[in-house]
């Protein structure tokens, strides 16, 4: 488990890791859409790899932290 400090904007994707890429970027998109500006971006799967498999569902949360 982690604390996270500041102030956060977040968004789901689902997709393969290889679409990281395009989701930091969408991320960005939704932060300045905002009127923000990322510090720091963190990315964390909601599952693990089997769990994944399994539900056949990938997540992964996006959480910028904003100025």
């Amino acid at each position: 488990m982690a604390t996270l400090s500041g102030t956060y904007l977040t968004k789901v994707f689902e997709g393969p890791y290889k679409d990281i890429g395009k989701w930091a970027k969408t991320m960005d998109d939704y932060v300045k859409s905002k009127g923000k500006i990322i510090k720091k971006l963190y990315f964390s799967y909601t599952t693990c790899p089997k769990c994944a498999k399994a539900y056949g569902k990938n997540y992964m949360v996006l959480f910028a932290q904003i100025d």
